[in-house]
């Protein structure tokens, strides 16, 4: 298997590993501690260094899974870059959003739950709409400025808010968002190819994206809208996911993507996660497993990243045909 290859996190200093690890859905909800540690271990084993979390997942009890496992297997803090994200941490009118009192109050209860003194990353989980851009600005500086955070960043926010909030920091002489977690994969494209676009070189953007395989669709197991009764899509609360993904023309696509894949000897999954990878504003991809064999096959997505040459990208894209429309340049 390839070596890992690290990258900056946009123009920061912070490096991180290509492919990193979530505990989106898994942690708690389909996994326990001793598997969290198994799992953990072996993505150490694999060179990742980025582990990513947020208050939400499982209701908390995924970073308490994720920081007892860290301890359990002696760490060194140093060593990993550990990421959550704040706006639904309870029920509470005060316990959601992005208000100064829910990211300081959610940025301790996470710390706790975590069992670390800080994270190296804090992303505002969805944009809040009933908090003044500048509020946000001046608590997550706060939190940075007390080292409960080392650099903080967004999740799913639109170009326009991520430059509102530029916008301020730079008035103020504070720190702005320097990173950006959208979903991104071969269905998923236009924040990060179009929308983004103009972020990238304005204000060094990185991105840790999420979902390469557009929850499962990618790996080619829901042909025919089969749905394995073990997989994400069997659980309740992720019906609406299946029933975005699971439709006769993406599964038609996603089989005419097979022929590519066999003829570069790899699976469907491994070929969508190093497509991910290859796009250069991509500083990490953030991938999900439930069991070591899973994320041992999608680790081998680093020896395909150097096979997705421009005449293989070509054919990808006249399979899927979803490449964003760009915008008109005049000259």
């Amino acid at each position: 298997m390839a070596n890992m290859q690290y990258r900056h996190l946009g123009r920061t200093g912070l490096k991180v590993s290509t492919l990193s690890f979530g505990a989106w859905v898994t942690f708690h909800n389909q996994v326990d501690i001793r598997d969290a540690k198994q799992l953990l271990a072996k993505a150490r084993e694999g060179g990742i260094n980025f582990f990513d979390n947020a208050e939400v997942y499982a209701s908390g009890r995924a970073e308490e899974i994720m920081g007892q496992a860290i301890k359990e297997l002696g760490w060194k803090r140093s060593d990993v870059v550990i990421s959550t994200k704040l706006f639904w941490g309870g029920p509470g009118p005060n316990d959601k959003g992005l208000s100064r009192k829910h990211i300081i109050e959610g940025t301790k209860a996470s710390l706790k739950r975590l069992e670390m003194d800080y994270v190296d990353l804090l992303f505002c989980h969805r944009p809040d709409v009933s908090t003044p851009i500048e509020e946000t600005v001046r608590a997550m500086n706060y939190v940075i400025d007390n080292g409960w955070a080392f650099y903080w960043g967004t999740s799913e926010w639109s170009a326009q808010q991520i430059t509102e909030a530029w916008e301020v920091a730079r008035r103020l002489g504070m720190i702005g968002p320097i990173v950006e977690q959208p979903e991104y994969n071969l269905l998923a494209r236009d924040k990060v190819e179009v929308e983004y676009l103009p972020l990238y070189n304005s204000y060094g953007l990185g991105l840790t994206t999420w979902s390469p395989l557009a929850s499962g669709v990618l790996t080619g197991k829901y042909s025919q809208k089969n749905v394995p009764a073990d997989s994400r899509f069997a659980l309740d609360n992720y019906k609406n996911l299946a029933n975005r993904f699971v439709v006769d023309d993406i599964l038609k696509k996603v089989d005419n993507l097979k022929p590519i894949a066999d003829e570069l000897k790899v699976p469907l999954s491994q070929l969508a996660i190093a497509w991910c990878a290859s796009n250069p504003n991509v500083s990490t991809v953030i991938t999900g497993a439930t069991r070591e064999s899973q994320l041992v096959e999608n680790l081998k997505a680093l020896d395909v990243i150097p096979k997705l040459t421009p005449d293989i990208l070509d054919r990808i894209e006249a399979v899927v045909q979803t490449k964003p429309k760009q915008p008109d340049v005049y000259r």
